[in-house]
């Protein structure tokens, strides 16, 4: 028997990712048989550590899973009052009316939210319903059966040094094998995407598209709060360089989340999103809002954007993929929170009638039906065309097209069909010497804030002993080929400062991986052009830990 031989657990289903997914599933299962033998492991060092998310929140998933979740003290206290869109110019701004918009795009009924608090509060509810739920438990490996079907997972290894070589506290981690596996891990999770790439469950479906989410909470002026109040941006700083936009939502306590998204099919790769987002916060109109307050908090995460034509199919043997893992975000609202809620409790039905007819380690085919043609599928078939059509045609044009074809859309056709979106977004990126370099202005301090002083923020920490999470497939590329002819993209595109070019004494470009800095947004994984890049789970417990993003 090996030294390190592991353990093992058996479940009914193990669920991999604390988010609202995993934990709606996991309430659910509870709700329909106490006695199911149900367990959530979740990376963070808590639960909602590594949550990001805007949030304005539509409450239809929680409607559907907790229908008292007021009289149980959700964290949802904030409703929507106002709701604004704004086009930007760099000195200037011009308001978009609320009536040409179709109501799919009002927030009345919303509520601004941290989406870290509402999953530690329902991690709270899954946990008096007898869900066995542990945080900082990395899930690093796929356990396959006999069949080839997926049995388990690893999760909980501990103590590897640099080199990958057990150390002297190693922990080899246990097997936790489950009738169903649920994957509830966000957009682009290590094993999800390993379980895409096996069961080739892409075949057939566009490819995922994503956009690059960063964050800050503000404290302001209580002067200029006004609680429930919602803005997005299009427009300036971004231009023609990327696709994106902002928001800004004051929730309570004088506080406002201020983020913005860039889309990662840009072309250009002098791009540099996070500067993009620094420069933003100069706009009059934000700058007038954010002095003489203070920033508090920062953070960052990928968004799956492909929507409903980019959905792999869901299901192989012994696993489900839910919520972002599939990527059921709605793009023009900016919402998928309610989407993965529902996903969830989908799954969760699928698994208890299988597991009531003597079923286990099948494709959850009932799951996959009722995500394309139940409630997540009809919400996202209306929007379908919307992000293809600004890859395509850019901002203004997608504004009048996408807005027409949501329209139509809601009257149950649509004169464009179903549109393609191409290329991914690492293929979309563009040679540097086809695109001038961008000058960014240097941040002051004040509204704006150099890279690694705001990855302080992000408190993110990682045991500097352990093996770097972030691979490469050939350690040679980033020197060779993505320096001079892309002009090393990842120095910009990670928004924590990750990878840098140094000259060593001897003249020559090294590539260097702080991987301390890393704030888990899979980034990396996504944009860079080479595809070099690897993402994998850190030991349990390391990353970003966000208060109340």
């Amino acid at each position: 028997m090996s030294e390190h031989a592991r353990e093992a657990m058996e479940y009914d289903v193990v669920i991999v990712g604390a988010g609202p997914a995993g934990l709606s599933a996991a309430i659910r299962l509870k709700q329909l048989d106490a006695d199911l033998d149900v367990v959530v492991l979740e990376k963070g060092s808590e639960v909602g550590a590594h949550i990001l998310s805007g949030a304005v929140l539509d409450p239809c998933g929680l409607d559907a899973l907790i229908p008292d979740w007021k009289d149980k003290g959700a964290p949802l206290n904030v409703p929507v009052t106002e709701d604004s869109f704004y086009m930007l110019g760099e000195a200037g701004k011009v308001r978009i009316p609320n009536f040409p918009m179709p109501p799919l795009m009002n927030n009345h009924g919303n509520y601004i939210v941290s989406m870290g608090n509402v999953c530690r509060w329902m991690a709270e509810h899954a946990e008096e319903l007898g869900v066995e739920v542990f945080p900082g438990m990395s899930c690093s490996e796929v356990v396959y059966g006999e069949n080839g079907g997926v049995k388990g997972v690893v999760a909980g290894e501990f103590g590897r040094q640099a080199d990958g070589t057990p150390g002297p506290g190693y922990e080899p981690g246990m097997e936790l094998h489950g009738k169903y596996v649920f994957l509830g891990e966000g957009v682009r999770g290590s094993l999800s995407k390993e379980v895409i790439e096996k069961f080739d469950l892409s075949k057939g479906k566009e490819p995922q598209k994503f956009g690059l989410g960063m964050k800050e909470i503000w404290e302001i002026d209580p002067d200029k709060h006004k609680a429930g109040r919602v803005m997005h941006t299009m427009g300036w700083p971004l231009g023609a360089n990327a696709g994106g936009g902002s928001f800004i939502y004051h929730l309570d306590n004088n506080q406002v989340y201020v983020g913005f998204v860039v889309h990662l099919n840009y072309e250009n790769p002098h791009v540099y999103p996070y500067m993009e987002f620094q420069r933003f916060k100069h706009h009059p109109m934000v700058k007038d809002l954010l002095e003489g307050g203070k920033r508090v908090a920062y953070g960052a995460r990928a968004i799956a954007e492909g929507g409903f034509q980019s959905m792999p199919k869901m299901v192989a043997p012994g696993v489900a993929l839910l919520g972002c893992s599939v990527g059921m975000v709605n793009v023009p609202r900016i919402k998928g929170n309610h989407n993965a809620m529902l996903s969830g409790k989908a799954a969760a039905e699928a698994a208890y009638a299988a597991i009531q007819e003597g079923r286990a380690a099948d494709e959850l085919s009932d799951y996959e039906t009722e995500v394309r043609e139940g409630a997540i599928g009809q919400d996202l078939q209306k929007v379908r065309n919307v992000k293809p059509l600004w890859s395509k045609y850019g901002l203004t044009a997608s504004l009048t097209l996408g807005g027409f074809d949501m329209w139509t859309n809601t009257l149950g056709f649509s004169l464009f069909g179903t549109l393609g979106h191409g290329k991914s977004d690492a293929e979309a990126t563009g040679e540097a010497s086809k695109f001038e370099p961008i000058d960014y202005p240097r941040p002051d301090g004040k509204l704006s804030f150099d890279r690694l002083t705001n990855v302080s923020f992000a408190a993110t920490n990682h045991e500097e002993s352990q093996p770097s999470h972030l691979k490469l497939k050939d350690a040679s590329i980033p020197v060779a080929v993505n320096l001079p002819k892309y002009a090393g993209p990842s120095a910009r595109y990670c928004p924590a400062g990750v990878y840098e070019f140094v000259t060593d004494d001897k003249g020559d470009e090294k590539f260097v991986i702080n991987f301390q800095n890393c704030v888990h947004c899979k980034t990396c994984d996504i944009k860079d052009p080479s595809q070099n890049i690897v993402w994998t789970v850190p030991q349990g417990g390391d990353g970003p830990n966000y208060p109340n993003m």
